[in-house]
Order: structure tokens, then C-alpha cells, then sequence
């Protein structure tokens, strides 16, 4: 079934796996995800809580990463450990997160980190979260702030983890649509605050950290025509993740998070496949969409290469994982193939994690107890490893 090996990408290519902060850490309480989360009418169906505690446990994490042969580990700071009350910033936070760094690195780790990935201290989001005139140059504060943990060996920076999701934020919590459906249109306002936040965030990492490579992540689906509906495609995609594709030309790298796709109807409207097998989240189990979605970036952004932030599939059967991961990659390959510049590959995820109010989904090359936090590898997680490609004396990040 596989003939993936460690010859199949280049020298030099980044082989990740990637986690989240709030998901994973436990004790976020100055957030405003865990606020929410603990309210008596909540409409988060499971806390977070301790999540699986590895703001304790990211050296063990770490071990399991470089034990098993990966050269690279996205993780996320959270903002809310760092600027816990408006305008005090916590300098043992900061130290935490330079010490996983440090760690990561000392383990032959290359780390990429996250600056936002969803979850924003509480005192900005009671006072209008993106909203709020004064949002650029609160997050720029933050982002000065953690200078100190990119100081310490970081290879490249995600400034916002999935802003089409962001931007989506609104229309879900008014219970308008959700995303049964695809990804629906994002709202136009926060869309274009999310590409100005970006484009400070870009602008001031050049001119304090020259030496970074600095993108964001954005979640693309691979949206296929329906005879006739090639132009349609277009239409769909634009305002969903092409927007915002867009914004990062320029960038050192672009972020591509891909799990799913879908067929686009003449008129524009997705299709669902009623017979396609689906995972735990209920999107179709279609492996071979990184490939089409990477293909698709390439296409708009010839010039910024492409590094794969997320792809993997919330399955209780470990073999459909290592299934679903073989089509991934062997479609990532023939987009390379064909021309795309790709240049690194992380998986989500590391952990089985809390996945927005769920814990059912699992994601994770690694199971955890619950209830002891013990970590159990699964075969998927030293299969993967295996395939790390041969190092290189100098990886090109840029």
C-alpha cells in the first residue's frame, strides 16, 4: 500500500507535526475561549479544561517528536499566558515559551510558532475583540513582546492560524449557518482587519527579526468543478480562502491547512458526496484533496512557497490514518511534480487534543489519558517519522 520513503521529498524539507496552544496546554483562565467555556449557559459543548497538560508536559512531547524522526514542531503562544491584563505582560510566560524553544532546538527540532490561533486574552475580547479601533496596535504590543522567545531559535513564524475561520467567527456564533456545508462566506469587515493585522504583523517582524520567515495559515479546501462549473470555482473560492491567499504575496511562506474537499455545481454551490465515506468530524475522507488545494495555490501564488501547516484526519482506526496520510502525500508529490514550491509538511496533529468543544475527534499520531495525561504512541507516529527526508546541511526556508 506504501511506497512513500524518505527519498520521496527533498533534502532539507521540513517534516513537522503541529499543535495548538489552548488545545493542548490546560489552565488557559485568563482567555477568552476558557471564559466562555465555563459559563452556566455555554454553548461549547465540552471544556477544555486541562486539556491534555502539556503546558507540564512539552518536554515528554518534544522527546516523542524527535524520537520518532520528525525535524520540525509548529506549537502556538498563547496570548493570554503572555498579556494576562491589559498592558501586563508576564515575563515567566515568556520565559516558558523561550524554554520550549530552547528545547525544541537542543533536540535537533526546527520550531515555527503561531502568534494567534483563535484564542485572544478575555480583557481584549470584552473590549471588541477585532473590533476595536485600537486592535492592530494591541497585537502588535504582544507581538514585540514575545521577542524575546523568537530570539531564541525560531525558524519560522504563523502571524494567525486560519483567518478565513476567523472571519467566520460571527456568522457561527449567530447560528446563521455552520459548516456542515462547507466554509461559508466570511464576514467582509473582519476579513479585511485580519489581512491588515497581518500585513502590520509581516512588516513589523521584518524590521525587529529580519532573519525570520514570517506567513500566515490559511484553511483551503480543494473545491473540484462539476462539468461546466470552472468558473464557478473562482466565485466560491474568492471571498472563502482566495481573499486572503492573496493578501500573502510577499510573505516568506504560505500556510496551507487542508483536510477535506468538495465539487462545485455550475452556480456555485458545493456538493457532497452522499456515498463518500466520512471521518469523526463529518467531512468526506478525501486524502488526494492536499494535492488539488496545493495545486490551486500554486496556480495563484506562483511566486511564495508553500509549506504545509496542517493536513491529517480524525479517525478512531490508526490504519485509515496511515491510509489517508499515503494518498496525502502521494498528492502533495505529483502537485510538487507539476511545479508547485513546497517546502515542508506538518501534521495535525501530535496529540489526540480538545477540538473546539469536542474531545470525540482524534486527530492525534499520539493518544492521551485523560485522566493521567500518560502518552501513548500509535504506529502512525513513527510511520511518519520514518518518512522525514534525508537532512541537509542548510535548509532553505525562503
Amino acid at each position: 500500500m506504501n511506497d512513500l520513503n524518505r527519498a520521496t521529498f527533498p533534502a532539507g524539507f521540513a517534516w513537522g507535526v503541529s499543535v495548538g496552544s489552548h488545545q493542548t496546554e490546560g489552565g488557559n483562565v485568563a482567555s477568552d475561549w476558557w471564559y466562555r467555556e465555563n459559563q452556566p449557559d455555554s454553548p461549547v459543548a465540552e471544556r477544555c479544561g486541562d486539556a491534555v497538560d502539556s503546558y507540564h508536559r512539552w518536554e515528554e512531547d518534544l522527546d516523542l517528536v524527535a524520537g520518532a524522526g520528525f525535524t520540525d514542531y509548529r506549537f502556538g503562544i498563547e496570548w493570554s499566558r503572555i498579556e494576562p491584563a491589559d498592558g501586563f505582560i508576564s515575563r515567566a510566560a515568556v520565559n516558558h515559551y523561550v524554554r520550549i524553544v530552547q528545547g525544541a532546538v537542543a533536540r535537533g527540532l526546527r520550531p515555527m510558532v503561531t502568534l494567534y490561533h483563535f484564542t485572544m486574552p478575555q480583557w481584549f475580547a470584552a473590549g471588541g475583540s477585532w473590533g476595536r479601533p485600537d486592535a492592530a496596535e494591541r497585537f502588535l504590543r504582544y507581538v514585540d513582546a514575545v521577542a524575546p522567545i523568537l530570539d531564541a531559535g525560531v525558524d519560522r513564524v504563523m502571524t494567525i492560524n486560519e483567518p478565513n475561520i476567523v472571519a467566520v467567527f460571527p456568522i457561527l456564533e449567530s447560528g446563521a449557518e455552520d459548516l456542515s456545508h462547507g466554509i461559508p462566506v466570511p464576514h467582509e469587515g473582519l476579513t479585511q482587519v485580519m489581512i491588515g493585522v497581518h500585513r502590520a504583523t509581516v512588516a513589523r517582524l521584518r524590521a525587529t527579526h529580519p532573519g525570520l520567515a514570517v506567513g500566515w495559515g490559511v484553511s483551503v479546501q480543494d473545491y473540484q468543478p462539476e462539468p461546466g462549473a470552472e468558473a464557478d470555482v473562482e466565485s466560491y473560492a474568492e471571498p472563502r480562502d482566495q481573499v486572503f491567499l492573496r493578501a500573502s504575496a510577499g510573505d516568506d511562506f504560505i500556510g496551507v491547512q487542508t483536510y477535506t474537499g468538495g465539487r462545485i455545481a455550475v452556480g456555485g454551490t458545493i456538493v457532497r458526496n452522499p456515498d463518500a465515506p466520512r471521518t469523526l468530524t463529518g467531512w468526506e475522507f478525501t486524502p488526494e484533496a492536499l494535492g488539488g488545494a496545493v495545486a490551486r495555490v500554486a496556480r495563484l501564488l506562483p511566486d511564495v512557497p508553500i509549506v504545509i501547516t496542517e493536513n491529517g484526519v480524525a479517525v478512531a482506526d490508526d490504519a485509515r490514518r496511515i491510509e489517508y496520510s499515503t494518498g496525502a502525500l502521494r498528492s502533495l508529490r505529483a502537485a510538487m511534480d507539476d511545479g508547485a514550491d513546497v517546502r515542508g509538511y506538518f501534521h495535525w496533529s501530535l496529540l489526540d487534543n480538545w477540538e473546539w468543544g469536542h474531545w470525540s475527534p482524534t486527530f492525534g499520531l499520539v493518544a492521551v489519558d485523560r485522566e493521567t495525561f500518560v502518552r501513548t504512541p500509535k504506529p502512525s507516529l513513527h510511520w511518519l517519522g520514518s518518512l522525514a527526508p534525508v537532512a541537509a546541511a542548510v535548509a532553505e526556508v525562503a
